[in-house]
């Protein structure tokens, strides 16, 4: 019994192990996401800004909205929460904390979320906390107190647990140091049971000193990779949902694996999925009746006796010269692997050599992992460095995980960019580009075409040069993607009509056609014939009989009677196709019992071979 619970609890682990492009569930997630907004809800924090921009509390909540759309299209499974602190009213479990009140508690996002959140935005939004919450006393303490209950209370397990706070006040007890002190406590027991506080402070008068209060209480970068504290104030919504965005996303590993440089010196590595092919979501299948959803199971069965099969008698095979080779499970996983995971350094190339045309799938990007093998940042960081200097790319087979086949990837350096906010654009690292082998590389037999003249070549250049504009993949979105999560949007907030979405690649006809001005006629006029009329097109021409064209009629086939005994004799009567059997038939009156070729080949038998 425990062979069956075995194999039918883990019935996917065969399709995971198969040879497959990277994508999004390249990996196994070890355990759900979770968020804590910590709001602020002092009396600062609704103050309007300078020629009505908005107040702190309408950006913070516009970028909790962001992030519980976000996370109900990429990460439903995650859990969310919302907390105020500084609140005249208090809402808690057992009402344990006072001036706490939780908006939210760690759950999944939903509709009725989303729609909660749309309600404390604006002007109404403001009032409606004003009755529901209110504004009064503050202790982070208690505050950070309540969010560890949060936390506490979930029976799941969690692979990630971040707690952000939003405010606008960087002395939020007004210099109390007892609360100030049992606020740094409260943090400090937080993180030591692993949860990552990040500060995301908000433009006040006079400015921001993170250094009074806060730098104590927030969360160390948990990586190089990361930012830390940052010391400028958000003051605009974009900078702020850059920074959240930027923090809420947990960077997972596809595959953590060691750069062999040499014989004993190893540097651990983290491959990263920097670009996947965005996609609908499946459909779910839901029972009928109660609209619960279901589950599929594969199961297979023998064919002649129809007994469920065990793992252990099932075989592959593999026909090779039109005999079947019979492989057992172990003998397929030998044959498959090829050698342990990892990156083997195979030598250095200038990076001229790299051609366009050898980027054959989204690149991965490569990161040490100090906590593997220690020493692992300072000996890549030494490596990025020289790679840089000296133009070149470091050339590696890559296996990257169990029974995967080996493929060579060039290593890119790229280095580190900040905006000028201080947050990370690119960060510092390898890119791996996955290059073809002999097999991939097609040769190609283009057609011979009439080369254009130096005057066409030079209108053209004119047109490009008119045309050009930077491009940024980042700056167009998917416009069948973004309609149907709009739709879905309006179905689940019950809303009139889905938002429009803009088609960003459309082109711009309007702004090209004044760009190029009378270019565009006078290259018609340069290359087409002044008859030419691209609207219309040619009628096909009808060939006549004369000519050599028309569907031609085959000649009937005449055959003698001795020749037709002579291939009944011989049996070859079959080599004849249907037509000519019927017309032979026809020609020596023979009488059918059908048009099918057996039936003819009787009939002709019958008569000329008795």
């Amino acid at each position: 019994m425990a062979e069956w619970n075995a194999y039918y609890h883990n019935e996917d682990e065969d399709e995971e192990q198969e040879e497959g492009e990277q994508s999004g569930e390249y990996y196994k997630l070890t355990g759900r996401d979770s968020l804590v907004f910590l709001v602020d809800a002092s009396r600062e924090m609704f103050v309007k800004g300078e020629d009505g921009e908005p107040s702190n509390f309408d950006m913070t909540m516009e970028a909790v909205r962001s992030v519980y759309t976000s996370k109900i299209i990429s990460s439903d499974r995650d859990l969310v929460a919302l907390v105020f602190y500084g609140t005249e009213q208090s809402k808690n479990p057992k009402d344990s904390f006072k001036h706490v009140y939780v908006y939210h508690d760690l759950d999944e996002p939903g509709a009725k979320r989303v729609q909660d959140v749309d309600a404390l935005r604006g002007k109404k939004g403001a009032q409606l906390a004003a009755e529901t919450m209110g504004s009064g006393e503050t202790s982070l303490g208690d505050a950070l107190w309540c969010c560890a209950n949060l936390y506490s209370d979930i029976k799941l397990r969690l692979s990630h647990k971040r707690l952000m706070i939003f405010t606008c006040r960087d002395e939020p007890h007004g210099g109390d140091s007892v609360k100030d002190r049992q606020a740094r406590t409260k943090a400090s027991d937080l993180k030591e049971t692993g949860v990552v506080i990040d500060l995301m402070h908000l433009m006040k008068p006079g400015g921001f000193d993170v250094a009074r209060f806060f730098c104590d209480v927030v969360s160390p970068p948990e990586d190089e990779s990361e930012l830390g504290l940052q010391m400028e104030p958000c003051g605009k919504l974009e900078d702020l949902k850059k920074r959240v965005r930027a923090k809420e996303q947990k960077k997972r590993t596809m595959a953590r694996l060691n750069l062999i440089l040499g014989e004993g010196l190893n540097v651990a590595v983290g491959l990263y999925a920097t670009a996947v092919k965005a996609t609908k979501p499946g459909s779910i299948k839901l029972y009928r009746e109660t609209n619960e959803q279901v589950r599929s199971k594969t199961r297979t069965f023998h064919t002649q006796t129809g007994s469920l099969l065990l793992p252990s008698e099932i075989k592959k095979a593999q026909i090779y010269g039109k005999k079947m080779i019979v492989l057992e499970r172990d003998e397929v996983d030998t044959i498959k692997k090829f050698d342990d995971p990892g990156l083997l350094l195979i030598g250095f190339k200038p990076m001229e050599k790299l051609k366009v045309h050898h980027h054959i799938r989204p690149a991965i990007f490569i990161y040490p992992e100090e906590n593997e093998i220690k020493g692992s940042a300072c000996l890549f960081s030494a490596l990025l460095t020289k790679c840089r200097e000296k133009n070149v790319f470091a050339l590696c087979r890559c296996i990257s995980r169990r029974n995967y086949p080996p493929r060579f990837v060039a290593l890119v350096p790229q280095k580190e960019e900040m905006d000028e906010g201080r947050v990370q654009i690119t960060p510092p690292g390898f890119n791996g580009f996955s290059l073809p082998y002999a097999d991939d590389l097609r040769t190609l037999d283009p057609p011979q075409c009439r080369r254009a003249s130096q005057p066409q070549v030079d209108m053209m250049k004119q047109i490009v040069s008119k045309l050009r504009f930077k491009y940024r993949s980042e700056a167009f979105e998917n416009p069948v993607i973004q309609q149907h999560y709009r739709n879905l949007e309006a179905l689940a907030l019950d809303m009139v009509a889905p938002e429009e979405t803009d088609d960003l690649i459309m082109p711009k006809v309007e702004q090209m056609d004044q760009r190029l001005g009378p270019l565009v006629q006078d290259f018609k006029d340069l290359v087409y014939p002044a008859y030419y009329n691209p609207d219309n097109k040619p009628a096909a021409k009808r060939k006549t009989a004369d000519s050599g064209g028309g569907a031609e009629k085959k000649p009937k086939v005449e055959m003698s009677e001795d020749e037709l005994k002579a291939r009944v004799q011989n049996g070859t009567l079959g080599k004849l196709t249907v037509s000519v059997l019927k017309e032979a038939c026809k020609q020596f009156g023979i009488r059918t019992t059908g048009t099918k070729k057996q039936e003819l080949i009787d009939a002709v038998t019958g008569q000329l071979g008795s």
